[in-house]
């Protein structure tokens, strides 16, 4: 097969460079260059894309070497049928590895028609390093080398209001956007840049927070082979994600104007504030996720698919969204349904192997951020307990017993908690055992034995599961 390239896949042309994206990954090459291309497809958007590598070691020159361009596979579930498909990405001009070639970094800012920043640079990446300095070639830090590409384009245009930049990061912290700009704020006084170009920076950027959702597994190693069949084109950059797609910005009419995706049929919401729809993630697709790990691991399930599709585990994960978590956030009811089926499409989606497993890391702390909102706020709205979520708490206790019917059990977290839940574990009654777990106000922030008739449940919820083991045992409890 033919090498991947421009000339060789009848894509000679490139577009004016638009926006800049800090990073190369594989979320950003099926999340960002996916939704531009699309905006560039549906409205004639015309943006190119230059790509920097934020490390010293990347793959820049893996996308050079390629002219820029690779696969997106994109496979999932919607509305219950299967869907796959394939698109060449064509919108990357080039990369740029800062750490070889600083000028042409730098000559960035001086692109006429560009407009944008993206980022994903993980979530440590937004990070200040006071040793970082304006003279380095780069700069170690994310934020550090932006404040520097925006200083050049500043000097470059003669500090020209037009000239101002939209700057959309995609790391997964929230408030990104307000954390990233107060970084470079930093560094325009570590480095006593002028109050010139932090009144640009401030008057001519806007920056916005984000909140990206779609799984991309990535590099298909493990299937290449069936995956390279489809290609007619030796293509070293495939990159393969869930269908289900959603970014929500916050911004407003200008924005909207600036990025018309409501053009298109992509889910990007440009919202005034994004912290509901963080909210409906983290309580219903991660509290989700957290809830079902101990509960289904002690059953004997070890994949999500598995959880969702057994007839005992999948009722009991849905009943516990639709009439314990939902019930508990304040957005249009259908908007969280029609939100709550998509995300139980992903968790059923085939070409996702998503082992439990690999999602019990820091169980404790996850259930304190992710699942205990929605018991406490269910128990403030309804006066009563979220059967099901209690349930899921008492599993999540007797999960770090450490072993159930005779199996190990992938215990992941801090080494603390841990040996504090072993020796927990030592008291002689499960009542004990509950009135301990639940006064750890180091897990929960709070003394959970005064949330009324907690303490009593989940020790009635321990006792059914040592007698009876989970589905039975959960049968007594109603």
């Amino acid at each position: 097969m033919q090498k991947l390239n421009r000339k060789n896949a009848g894509e000679p042309s490139t577009l004016p460079i638009k926006i800049v994206q800090f990073g190369e990954g594989n979320f950003l090459r099926a999340f960002v260059e996916y939704a531009f291309q699309t905006l560039n497809k549906k409205t004639g958007f015309n943006a190119g894309i230059a790509v920097v590598q934020p490390i010293d070691k990347g793959m820049v020159q893996m996308l050079n070497d390629q002219d820029g361009l690779y696969t997106l596979f994109t496979k999932g579930i919607k509305d219950g049928k299967e869907i796959e498909e394939k698109e060449l990405i064509t919108n990357i001009v080039k990369g740029i590895d800062p750490y070889k070639d600083f000028a042409s970094y730098l000559d960035l800012g001086k692109e006429e028609e560009l407009q944008f920043i993206v980022s994903n640079t993980t979530e440590a990446g937004i990070a200040y390093v006071e040793t970082d300095t304006m003279h380095m070639t780069p700069p170690n830090s994310f934020p550090a080398k932006l404040t520097r590409l925006l200083y050049e384009r500043f000097t470059y245009f003669d500090g020209a209001e037009e000239k101002g930049l939209t700057i959309i990061p995609c790391e997964l912290i929230n408030h990104n956007s307000d954390t990233l700009k107060q970084i470079i704020l930093d560094y325009i006084s570590l480095w006593n840049l002028s109050d010139d170009f932090k009144y640009w920076l401030l008057k001519s950027c806007s920056f916005h927070n984000t909140l990206v959702d779609r799984i991309v597994p990535g590099y298909p190693r493990d299937q290449i082979e069936d995956y390279n069949k489809q290609l007619d084109y030796l293509d070293n950059l495939i990159v393969s994600a869930e269908t289900f797609f959603l970014w929500v910005i916050e911004g407003d009419e200008l924005l909207r104007q600036k990025l018309p995706f409501h053009k298109t049929d992509l889910d990007v919401k440009i919202v005034e504030d994004m912290q509901p729809f963080r909210t409906r993630k983290v309580r219903i697709l991660n509290g989700a996720h957290t809830a079902m790990v101990p509960f289904s691991l002690l059953y004997g399930n070890e994949t999500v698919k598995e959880t969702v599709d057994e007839d005992f585990t999948g009722p009991f994960i849905r009943s516990l969204v639709f009439e314990e978590i939902i019930p508990t956030l304040d957005m249009e009811q259908v908007e969280l349904e029609t939100f709550a089926n998509a995300v139980f499409d992903r968790f059923r989606n085939p070409f996702v192997v998503h082992q439990l497993s690999s999602i019990a890391l820091n169980s404790v702390s996850k259930f304190k951020v992710r699942v205990l909102p929605s018991l406490l706020e269910y128990v403030q709205r309804k006066g009563k307990l979220p059967m099901r979520t209690v349930f899921a708490f008492a599993c999540l206790i007797r999960f770090y017993k450490g072993a159930y019917n005779g199996k190990q059990l992938p215990i992941n977290d801090d080494r603390e908690i841990v040996a504090e839940m072993l020796s927990i574990w030592q008291f002689d009654n499960v009542r004990n055992v509950a009135k301990q777990v639940l006064a750890k106000q180091s897990y929960w922030g709070k003394d959970l034995n005064t949330v009324q008739g907690l303490t009593d449940a989940v020790a009635k919820s321990l006792e059914m599961i040592e007698k009876y083991g989970i589905k039975e045992g959960f049968s007594k409890i109603g």
